[in-house]
């Protein structure tokens, strides 16, 4: 006798009711795709209880007649599918068929439908799969459906929902997303007669967004310039300042052709394109969507349409990563000329650039008008006895470094050969070159040997320069790695260092990346190697010290460095080590020439480890604090 049945009908539609119907909001996902795929530009959802009790969806689409209301609730009937072709090309949000003949199986269901130029619709009720009744009836034009008793012959499914709090907050998610994927549609959820939800059609992008994300202010916006053999491929979106995201994992919303998706490939995309402003447990947050042709995307991958897998997954990282840096840059740009007034780029650069990476050739700067910041804008309360630092540019203009390894309780072993090539020093002729057209910020003060305190118009900013100085040594490191060799700064007296076994194979298997940052190393027998050079523009730093922090990192295979971009934790690092400490007291000029290099500088905002550089406050702001408003 055969093991082998065929299931009945029934119990097929339940299995595939589990495939679909994971909890109450899987129903409302559905049912609004539905709406959306009829054309339907208003859609109103009522939930009552956790959802089981009670879920209506009304939509003013283009309705069904009495054949296809009959039809819809045969399973694998759809009207959006009709061949192998149309599988591989998928542009509709529903196209298998199976949502409502599976809801249908676990719910006491009805579904009510007029279509125009229509007296009557039409309307048939379903109990746990079985037809009750089918019957004209008048109705607005466009289709309701409701569920009612969710999972009522299936109790245990039942048991395993969640609390009524936890499925009413699914079922939000889901219409909060379609609120942004279908922007030219009105959204109402009304949750126990409750308004929880209210979109209309006139609410742009970013109205939704806001009031999705409770983020009001100014977003970063995406948008990629089509090109090439991605001609019909694009990005676009708004995302929430690298240091303002709301808390949590869950503030990122993805969309492939206006359909909802979670994919890990995006996320990352969008990480990376921000990468070195994320600080470490900090998420991407905002709205993205991705345009393409839908032959180049499988929407067929996951029962409940959650998952979709892209046929060129590298060129859609690549798209992605590349508009979000483009963004930052623009971004970037935007907030430099509201804190320090635009300014020319056409000023010589103490690195080239001519050799970078194709990627990194997207964000030139093109060029504006001359800086409105200048040093005789900058108050004279900073103090003049302060030590000097120097901010990484050199050429044949810079004067010699004051600041010394005895500064900070080093030994001169490792001293540069001369202080006339000091790669730290100043270079006044350039800050002294800026014109003096009006005044735009103003130093007033500076806190802690830490925090710089300037007025920018009616503005206060407070400005970390450990965080900023960090942040420009960083670009320029990377750039000189870029054109080939980070510039090496000899080492007047030459250091010894004894390593381990370990350390000894690491330099042995590292040594052209090694000398790639600037070091050079001579082997002195045994374990011990002679460091006779270090990278220039971190040259003041113990030689040792930075060395064996780099060796160090080449062998971590810990948490503590990003794998994926080994070059940016090594060159931060680097930056790290030589910037200006909390503590370093600065001298006028100093302060001055900091500023004048970030209001230079491509980007500024946030050191290589994503902390900000730069906190601003409004003066409603600072009124705010002391109730003056």
């Amino acid at each position: 006798m055969s093991k082998i049945r065929i299931l009945s009908e029934q119990i097929a539609n339940r299995i595939a009711a589990g495939e679909v119907v994971e909890r109450p909001a899987s129903v409302i996902k559905e049912l609004i795709e539905n709406s959306l795929d009829a054309g339907a530009d208003r859609i109103e959802i009522d939930v009552e209880g956790n959802g089981s009790k009670l879920m209506r969806v009304i939509d003013n689409g283009e309705g069904m007649d009495e054949d296809d209301v009959l039809l819809s609730l045969e399973r694998h009937g759809t009207s959006k599918i009709k061949s192998d072709d149309d599988l591989r090309a998928i542009a509709s949000l529903g196209f298998r068929g199976e949502a409502l003949p599976s809801i249908a199986s676990v719910s006491r269901m009805s579904v009510t439908s007029r279509q125009a130029g229509e007296d009557l619709g039409f309307q048939v009720i379903v109990h746990f799969g079985k037809l009750v009744k089918a019957h004209q009836a008048g109705c607005s034009l466009g289709t309701t459906v409701e569920i009612r008793n969710l999972f009522g012959n299936t109790p245990a499914r039942r048991k395993f929902l969640r609390t009524a709090r936890t499925e009413l907050g699914h079922i939000e998610e889901i219409v909060k997303n379609y609120c942004l994927g279908a922007i030219d549609t009105a959204f109402i959820l009304r949750i126990n007669n409750r308004q929880v939800v209210h979109m209309e059609k006139g609410h742009s992008l970013q109205q939704r967004l806001a009031r999705i994300l409770h983020y009001y202010d100014e977003m970063m916006e995406i948008g990629s310039e089509t090109e090439g053999k991605i001609a019909k491929r694009r990005v676009s979106g708004f995302l929430v300042p690298p240091d303002k995201g709301p808390a949590g994992g869950r503030n990122l919303r993805l969309f492939v052709n206006n359909r909802a998706v979670k994919d890990r490939l995006m996320t990352h995309a969008v990480a990376d394109g921000l990468r070195g402003f994320l600080m470490k447990g900090k998420n991407p947050a905002g709205y993205l969507h991705l345009h393409l042709p839908p032959e180049e995307v499988d929407v067929n991958v996951h029962p409940a349409k959650h998952e979709v897998r892209f046929h060129n997954s590298r060129d859609i990282h690549l798209l992605i990563s590349r508009t979000v840096e483009r963004a930052l840059h623009s971004w970037q740009q935007r907030i430099q000329s509201q804190i320090f007034g635009s300014h020319d780029v056409q000023d010589s650069s103490p690195v080239p650039v001519d050799n970078e990476r194709p990627q990194e050739r997207l964000f030139s700067r093109p060029a504006v008008e001359q800086t409105r910041f200048t040093p005789s804008s900058v108050s004279h309360s900073v103090t003049e006895d302060r030590q000097v630092f120097q901010t990484g540019y050199t050429d044949e203009r810079t004067i010699p470094l004051k600041r010394e390894f005895q500064n900070k309780g080093k030994s001169k072993q490792g001293s540069v050969i001369s202080e006339q090539s000091a790669p730290y020093a100043i270079d006044r002729a350039a800050v002294n070159s800026q014109p003096s057209t009006q005044e735009f910020m103003r130093v007033i003060g500076v806190f802690k040997d830490l925090y710089i305190f300037c007025q920018t118009g009616d503005d206060l900013l407070v400005i970390d320069q450990h965080a900023a100085h960090e942040r420009l040594l960083f670009e320029q490191l990377k750039k000189q790695h870029l054109t080939g060799k980070i510039t090496a700064q000899s080492l007047l007296f030459p250091v010894t260092v004894e390593l381990s076994v370990k350390q000894a194979q690491l330099v042995e298997q590292n040594l052209v990346q090694i000398e790639e940052l600037g070091f050079q190393l001579r082997d002195f027998g045994g374990n011990s190697f002679i460091i006779s050079a270090v990278p220039a523009l971190v040259g003041q730093c113990d030689p040792s010290e930075l060395f064996f922090d780099i060796l160090w990192r080449f062998g971590d295979d810990s948490d503590q460095k990003d794998p994926k971009n080994p070059l940016d934790d090594l060159l931060s690092s680097l930056a790290c080590k030589a910037a200006v400490k909390s503590g370093d007291r600065l001298e006028q000029t100093e302060v001055e020439t900091l500023l004048t290099q970030m209001a230079k500088a491509d980007l500024f905002s946030h050191c290589p480890h994503g902390r900000p550089v730069i906190k601003r406050f409004s003066g409603n702001d600072v009124k705010k604090w002391f109730y003056r408003t």
